[in-house]
């Protein structure tokens, strides 16, 4: 479902969004002497699958799909949202990462992205930097996903490794996969994918609007299409005081939950490249956000 029509309209808003946002960015690495925000990661295969409006969703028929087992993750943007009112680019903007025009338009820059595992730590930043206030939501927007898929080969179920670019739109110079190297040199959209096992290797890119990205604010706070910005609530309002002395720790968990989809030309549930069968969907199926201290 698309959430605006123009996506060339949404990816021009969407930059001018973030651009603006470079101003308010938060030093990641700043003294961290005092109490922190920490960000870390969880890729969870049994958290609900959702759909683009944040409600469970099944696999479309004549596709089928798997849980990855993802190894790292980047996310470009992380935005606090007090209410389910709050647009895009007006909450407490916590981390924006590195962009660049050096291969056009406004893109994610690859090569100096942030990068973490499943309950790894993304970044930390010192609390006294975040505005004080109740938060309900948070906005994440992704960029990249590397992990393991198994495929079918000549009859044989084969591991391979699947680097996906869920970005509004990413700066690739070159990367390395399982020590195949792809030197792209260009901005891609949203939906650019490689692929490696055994030393073969492919690239391509999944149709525009495809990539699904849950958003259960659809209907007050919604999110250009081709941004990856994902949306979850928090259990109960993440509130800073200003007077927090120990770090606290938001964790974000998202379903993988039969996130990598594609088109079935052997009807068995089984991704089989070598006949033509391609990736339509790498979108995360949802977000959890939750706070420990």
């Amino acid at each position: 479902m698309k959430i605006i029509k123009k996506s060339i309209w949404c990816l021009a808003i969407l930059a001018i969004v973030l651009s603006s946002c470079n101003s308010e960015e938060k030093d990641c690495c700043a003294n961290l002497e005092g109490p922190k925000l920490v960000i870390k990661f969880k890729f969870d295969p049994t958290q609900e699958r959702l759909n683009n409006l944040g409600q469970p969703t099944t696999i479309p028929s004549g596709n089928a799909a798997q849980s990855p087992n993802f190894a790292r993750m980047s996310a470009n943007y992380i935005e606090f949202a007090s209410s389910a009112n709050t647009l895009l680019g007006t909450g407490e903007i916590i981390y924006n990462g590195p962009e660049t025009t050096e291969g056009g338009a406004l893109a994610i820059d690859f090569q100096n992205a942030q990068f973490a595992g499943s309950d790894e730590i993304f970044i930390a930043i010192p609390l006294e930097q975040i505005a004080q206030g109740n938060y309900n939501w948070v906005r994440v927007s992704l960029a990249y996903q590397e992990g393991s898929i198994n495929f079918l080969q000549n009859g044989n179920d084969i591991t391979g490794t699947l680097a996906s670019f869920v970005g509004y739109n990413s700066y690739i110079t070159n990367f390395d996969v399982n020590g195949s190297m792809f030197n792209i040199n260009e901005n891609k959209l949203q939906g650019f994918w490689a692929f490696e096992a055994l030393g073969f290797s492919t690239q391509g890119q999944a149709p525009a609007g495809a990539t699904t990205v849950p958003n259960p604010l659809f209907d007050s706070s919604p999110v250009p299409q081709g941004s990856c910005v994902v949306t979850g609530q928090f259990a109960n309002a993440f509130t800073i005081t200003g007077n927090e002395t120990e770090d606290v720790e938001v964790t974000l968990s998202f379903s993988v939950n039969n996130s990598f989809e594609w088109t079935e030309i052997n009807v068995d549930g089984k991704y089989e490249p070598s006949i033509g069968e391609q990736p339509v969907d790498m979108g995360l199926r949802g977000l959890i956000p939750s706070v420990s201290n």
